[in-house]
């Protein structure tokens, strides 16, 4: 078969495998599971290019499959799979086409960009990045789960148009020529405590998973 099957992928896939699942359960009629599935691939993506980068001995193919691979699945995860949930939410021929079309959009252009500056990088320097243009994508994976959580404070009416308006939002970050530094040690520790956390408040609400 082709393609490379390495452990350094392995949690690319778990996340594309979590992104596909949850719009399953978005045309299931599932409210708080598909948000969970968002968070699992967001924790997927968090880590899977630190353990992609202690493989020893990863030649060229498998570099730049790599980063092919990881914004390729991410397009799904981050892009595909939050117009689907924001979709989900009616305005299907208004704000609900506009949101899901500029999200996907937004991710697309934002990964394209990544992926040639990524590689051009790579020839000039093996140093490790320090900064990103444009808002990662894998900011929805802790944004949309937040924005759902604290729905309980917001008029039912109302959300869906402040949830679209998210997306409109988040898509325009994607795109703009703004540095973003990169995640240290301790920003993924934190992150990912905030995911334990948001994972802890969906428990809560298990009634509607």
């Amino acid at each position: 078969m082709i393609g490379f099957y390495n452990y350094s992928v392995i949690l690319t896939y778990i996340g594309l495998a979590s992104a596909v699942f949850g719009i399953t359960q978005v045309m299931d009629g599932r409210q708080a599971l598909p948000f969970l599935c968002l968070l699992l691939s967001g924790v997927c993506d968090l880590f899977d290019g630190k353990i992609a980068r202690s493989m020893k001995n990863r030649t060229e193919h498998e570099k730049v499959f790599g980063i092919q691979i990881d914004s390729l699945c991410d397009l799904v995860c981050f892009g595909v799979f939050p117009a689907v949930i924001g979709y989900s939410y009616g305005f299907n021929y208004g704000l609900g086409i506009v949101s899901s079309i500029m999200i996907v959009l937004g991710a697309v252009i934002r990964l394209g960009y990544f992926n040639v500056m990524e590689e051009e990088r790579q020839r000039t320097t093996a140093e490790p990045r320090k900064n990103y243009q444009g808002m990662p994508v894998t900011t929805v994976a802790i944004i949309m789960p937040l924005l759902f959580l604290g729905r309980a404070n917001i008029p039912r009416e109302i959300f869906p148009y402040i949830f679209q308006g998210f997306m409109i939002l988040i898509s325009i970050l994607f795109v703009l020529r703004i540095n973003v530094k990169k995640l240290s040690g301790r920003g993924i520790l934190i992150l990912f405590t905030m995911g334990i956390i948001i994972v802890l408040g969906y428990l809560k609400m298990r009634h509607i998973i």
